[in-house]
Formats: structure tokens, C-alpha cells, sequence
């Protein structure tokens, strides 16, 4: 099983934390990985996008000149795609661009996603995170003494309104709960900052 170091908000070594080799310790597969990106992207995706169609833009009810003897091409109405001010051919019209992956794929993407941190020496573990008040410069001390990069992945076990408060003013921090613990965010950020509580709840779900 793989086993990483244990650290307090002063960035002090105070043990090792063993983690579930089924959850942190699996060969990364970048194609599952990739499909789960690409379907919490689809799935931010509006889809509100809308063109009209020749039957939709205003005008052209009646045909601009007689079928034969003019000399000019024929014409049905002023508003055919060829016109300026006609209906656009093939256009975006609302849509949804969610999809589905399997439940299983979805799991192996996200045990991926934390593989690949742990291969990467890019994930530190805390002892406990608490914050008596909403304080981002205490909170950016932390950081600075874990001597965390520019874009950190931080998650607690359960949601704490003093961390999300004091994490939210920081550029390229971001605080979510263990039960939002995503693969878009594990890849998005340089560094997970997992608690030793968080990293057990992971477990118990996905392993």
C-alpha cells in the first residue's frame, strides 16, 4: 500500500499515513480519465445557443418575382439562406450536451485521477484543518507553510464555511467536501490538499 507523509497546518511532519492501495494506488487509465473530463465539461455546457431557420426570420411570404422571363434566378422568398437578412442553414439550436458513463467507469476515473496524484508526489495529507473564523491570511499561511504551488485542490471531510470562506479570495485555491471530490478538479489543480478524515471517507466510497 502506498504511504505518504502526514503533516500539520505548520508543515511539520508528525507521521505517515497509509493509504488504500484500490482507491490511491491503481495503474492510471488516461482514456477513462479523459471520458469523465470530457463529460463534467459537456455536462457545464448551457447548451442556450439558438440561430433561426428560413421559417423563423421575419418577411419574405411572397415570391419576389415570377418564376420565368425575368432573366435572374428563381426565386421562392427573400428569406432563403442566399439572401442577407435570411435564415441561417443548419444552424446551433438549444440542446443538451450531458452524457452517461457507467457507474464503474466514472469510479475507475476518479481512482485514476488520485493514482496519478499520489504517483506524481503531488498530494499532501493533514492531520485536521479547522479555522476558528473566516481568516485568508491565515489561511495562506497554511498554504505557505505546506509550501503549496500556485493552483492547490483543497478537501475536508464535510463542508466548513470558515475553510470555503478563507479559501475563496486566494487565486487558484479551491476548497470542495470529500462527497465532491471530482476528476475535473483532481486534474485542474497542481496539488490535492486531502485530510487524514477526508481520505477515509474517500475510501469507504470508492473502495
Amino acid at each position: 500500500m502506498p504511504k505518504v507523509a502526514l503533516y500539520n497546518v505548520s508543515g511539520s511532519q508528525v507521521g505517515e499515513v497509509e493509504l488504500n492501495e484500490a482507491v490511491f494506488g491503481i495503474e492510471p487509465n488516461v482514456h477513462v480519465m479523459h471520458s469523465a473530463v470530457l463529460l463534467q465539461r459537456a455536462s457545464l455546457r448551457r447548451g442556450t445557443h439558438k440561430v433561426k431557420g428560413r421559417s423563423e426570420v421575419r418577411g419574405g411570404g411572397r415570391k419576389p418575382w415570377k418564376q420565368k422571363g425575368t432573366g435572374r434566378a428563381r426565386q421562392g422568398s427573400i428569406r432563403a439562406p442566399q439572401w442577407k437578412g435570411g435564415g441561417t442553414v443548419f444552424g446551433p439550436t438549444p440542446r443538451s450536451y450531458s452524457f452517461k458513463l457507467p457507474k464503474k467507469v466514472r469510479r475507475l476515473a476518479i481512482k485514476s485521477a488520485l493514482s496519478s496524484k499520489v504517483n506524481d508526489n503531488a498530494i499532501i495529507v493533514l492531520d485536521q484543518l479547522t479555522l476558528n473564523a473566516p481568516k485568508t491570511k491565515e489561511f495562506a499561511s497554511i498554504l505557505s507553510n505546506l509550501k503549496v504551488g500556485r493552483k492547490a485542490l483543497i478537501v475536508a471531510p464535510s463542508y466548513d464555511d470558515n475553510v470555503a470562506l478563507s479559501a475563496r479570495n486566494i487565486p487558484g485555491v479551491k476548497f470542495v467536501a470529500a462527497d465532491g471530490i471530482n476528476v475535473l478538479d483532481v486534474l485542474s489543480y497542481d496539488q490535492l490538499i486531502i485530510t487524514k478524515e477526508a481520505v477515509q471517507k474517500v475510501e469507504e466510497v470508492l473502495a
